[in-house]
Order: structure tokens, then sequence, then C-alpha cells
């Protein structure tokens, strides 16, 4: 029978055990930052700038401990006895994840410089391309937990999910521009609006490259 060589299903040493608890701890962190940052954006909505603050630096706090989480399961990896192809793979895998916090966090710091009240057409758009990245991540998370139970088929519908989602963040990206444009803005709040947009789909494209790796190991499991 052929052996399942798969990097999020070990079952063995307690080294590996151990990194996979911290794998799983780094999905949870970075799944946060995209929840705290929808959080924000909602208040930003809502007119609660007290709220949007909070949510941001909850951002930056979860962002911080996604990073944290990184270079611990770097180090241990750097000293394991793992194969070299499951290092690497892992290694890989990891600094994607951990760009998906860098990028949520990135649009979090952009999304606090801007405190002008914007039309409800930017207001609607910048909703609709958050939830699409919830929608992602959330999509990415349950394809993550199914390849660590080695529900292969259902991994990879999830991969192919996020997949879909990333298609409509670019045209999600462009409606917003497009709604910038038409909106009349300050130089200085459309720069930030459209550096927002340029984020917010750079961020789906992160979850996307992580999604990519799953169906990669999925398949290499089968």
């Amino acid at each position: 029978m052929k052996e399942i060589r798969n990097i999020l299903g070990w079952l063995g040493m307690a080294e590996e055990k151990s990194i996979l608890e911290d794998a799983k701890m780094h999905v949870e962190e970075t799944c946060k930052t995209v929840t705290y940052f929808s959080e924000a954006v909602n208040a930003f909505i809502r007119k609660d700038l007290a709220a949007k603050s909070a949510a941001i630096e909850r951002v930056r706090e979860s962002e911080h401990l996604a990073d944290i989480l990184r270079s611990k399961m770097v180090d241990k990896l750097s000293e394991s006895l793992l194969v070299p192809p499951d290092r690497e793979d892992l290694m890989h895998f990891v600094k994607t994840l951990d760009r998906i916090a860098d990028w949520t966090n990135g649009a979090a710091r952009i999304l606090g410089f801007i405190e002008d009240n914007l039309p409800e057409s930017v207001l609607k758009n910048i909703s609709s391309a958050t939830e699409l990245i919830v929608n992602s991540i959330t999509k990415l998370k349950e394809g993550i937990y199914a390849l660590a139970k080695n529900d292969l088929k259902i991994a990879l519908a999830d991969c192919e999910d996020v997949g879909r989602f990333e298609h409509d963040a670019d045209d999600a990206k462009k409606v917003l521009i497009e709604s910038l444009i038409h909106a009349k803005l300050q130089p200085v709040v459309f720069f930030l609006c459209y550096q927002l947009a340029e984020y917010l789909e750079g961020v789906t494209d992160k979850i996307e490259d992580a999604a990519d790796l799953v169906k990669v190991v999925a398949i290499k499991s089968k």
C-alpha cells in the first residue's frame, strides 16, 4: 500500500506533534488578523472611530503573534529530523501563511489613515472586498484542516473555492477603483483608498498562494 505523506497530518514523533501544534496555532492566528480587520472595516463604516482603532490594534497584535509563531516554527524545523521534502514543504507553507497576516496588517494600517467620510458607493465596495477576504480565509482554513485529516477531496474543493474568491476579488478591486474615480475625493484620500484597494486584492492573492500549496500537498498525498 502506498504510504501517505502528509505534512499536516503527522502522528509520529513528539517533535512532529509539537511542530504541528504550532502550525495549528499559526493558522488560527492568521485567521484572526482577517477577522479583526473585518471588524475594523465594519466599525469604520459605522463611523465608530474608537472601535475602528481598537480593531486595527488587534490586527497588529495578532500579526505580531503570528510572526512569533513563524519564527518559532522555522527554528524548530531547522533543527528537526524531518526528511528534507517534508521540512521544505512546511517551511514554505509557514512563510506563505505569514504573508497573509503581513498583508492584512498592511491593509489595516492604511485603513487607520483614512479619517474622512467616504461616499456610500465606496464604503459598499470596501465592505464587499473585505467580505471576499473573510470568505476566502474561511475556505482556506477549512481546506487546511481537511488536509490534516486526509480528507483530500474536501481539501481540494475548498482550495478551488479560494481560487474563485480570488477571481471575484480581482473584479471587486476594479469596481472599487471605479467608484473612487467617480467619488471626486481629495488627492490624499484617493491615494489612501487606492492603496487600500491594492492591499485588499493582495490579501486574497496571498490566501490563494497558500491554497495552491495545500493543493500541491494534497496531490502528493494521494
